[in-house]
């Protein structure tokens, strides 16, 4: 029989499929140690039997499988099973390994596409018995059938959050995702998952995880969001929490250019009133400004394009004293930005961007370039059967045309 809890699930694989030994002297492993190694904190003198487990948490596969060198019985082999899954060591454990260590083999070895059986969850309990319906969800998944999916990773948070809330609260984020690809009121019940995975580790020393948790918890609020300020005001306050959850902008970039955008949209389309409208938009532009100061251009290109597009956006409509300022630096945003939005690869992408351009420079005054762009715009909307984009790039034409012909009968 295995010490109980065992840290399985939480870690990626094959990290995650690892167990650790009891102690020499000890009948059951100690929680809260437990809870150091998988949050990753600083345990003083490891113990030697699980230094495997704080090379593999890192990363470091090579020095895991070492440090089980001289270590000879069941665990040990399975722990080594796991670190260099191979053919020969699968039938050989087959034949020796008994009871809840022959179960978490088969589960290892599904993992690892050495076997197409599905694995058995008879006898488990607790987080073990959680892994074995986490794959069997995912097999569910494979299938296409997300509803039975869901029903097992329901009964796997149950099983695992007293024995391993880490564990249960990664569960549900599963689960929540698989809500949210489903019609109502499934979409809905995403929302409680997520914020219940959160409470669930909301004191952990894990900030990957809970900001991975909030993220999703903003991104599920914001689709289902269709007007209610509340939906919208708590992703407000999830975007929030990932920004300050304990990573870092320089080792997260693109965590955190994804929330400040992301705030920015909210703060954009939340319920406009005559008090908080300028203030609201200010507060979207320098999002989107912080977005594209931390986003990486050449490692997450699309998402700094969107960046970019929603700030040339914003600055054309933001309340100033110096609006052809923004004006000015929203044209030369357009103008970047279609430098990396290849006309080729997205031709109506590209159109938009000189629509938008070409309005920008409408409203200063620069009459001749803003016609030659929308005319272009036009031509790719034609091209690709996108009528109402066409008809409002020739909208904005004939609005200059009229422009220019009254400016004229002035003079």
């Amino acid at each position: 029989m295995l010490s109980r809890p065992q840290p399985v699930g939480i870690l990626p694989i094959p990290a995650g499929l690892l167990v650790l030994p009891s102690l020499p002297g000890e009948d059951h492993i100690d929680p809260d140690l437990v809870r150091h190694c998988v949050e990753g904190r600083a345990v003083e003198n490891v113990p030697a039997p699980w230094l495997f487990y704080d090379y593999a948490r890192q990363g470091d596969l090579d020095s895991a499988l070492q440090a089980l060198d001289g270590f000879e019985n069941d665990v040990a082999d399975y722990n080594r099973f796991v670190l260099s899954p191979n053919a020969r060591s699968l039938e050989t454990l087959r034949a020796v390994l008994k009871g809840d260590l022959h179960t978490l083999l088969e589960i290892a070895a599904y993992n690892f596409g050495m076997n197409d059986q599905v694995p058995g969850v008879e006898g488990l309990n607790g987080e073990l018995l959680a892994l074995a319906l986490m794959a069997n969800a995912a097999a569910a998944m494979e299938n296409n059938s997300p509803d039975r999916a869901m029903t097992l990773l329901q009964e796997a948070v149950a099983a695992a959050r007293v024995a391993s809330p880490w564990f249960a609260a990664q569960l549900l984020g599963q689960l929540a995702a698989i809500c949210r690809t489903q019609g109502e009121p499934s979409r809905s019940h995403a929302l409680s998952h997520y914020r219940d995975a959160i409470a669930l580790i909301s004191n952990a020393s894990m900030p990957e995880v809970i900001s991975d948790l909030w993220m999703q918890l903003g991104m599920a609020c914001q689709e289902t969001a269709m007007g209610r300020d509340d939906r919208m005001t708590e992703a407000v306050r999830a975007y929030q929490e990932v920004l300050r959850c304990g990573l870092t902008a320089e080792a997260h970039p693109e965590l955190f250019a994804l929330a400040h955008n992301n705030l920015g949209l909210l703060y954009l389309s939340m319920r406009m009133s005559d008090g908080g409208d300028q203030l609201r938009m200010a507060i979207a532009v320098q999002s989107f400004r912080e977005a594209l100061r931390v986003c990486d251009r050449e490692a997450t290109r699309d998402l700094w394009a969107s960046i970019q597009l929603n700030l040339a956006n914003s600055l054309q409509y933001l309340p100033s004293s110096h609006p052809e300022e923004n004006l000015m630096q929203a044209v030369e945003l357009y103008e970047e930005l279609v430098t990396v939005r290849k006309k080729a690869f997205d031709p109506v992408g590209y159109g938009r961007i000189l629509s938008n351009q070409a309005n920008a420079l409408a409203h200063l005054g620069m009459f001749p370039p803003a016609l030659e762009k929308l005319q272009e715009a036009r031509k790719l909307f034609e091209w690709h059967n996108e009528a109402e984009l066409a008809a409002s790039a020739m909208d904005l034409v004939a609005q200059i045309h009229e422009q220019v012909a009254t400016s004229a009968g002035r003079n």
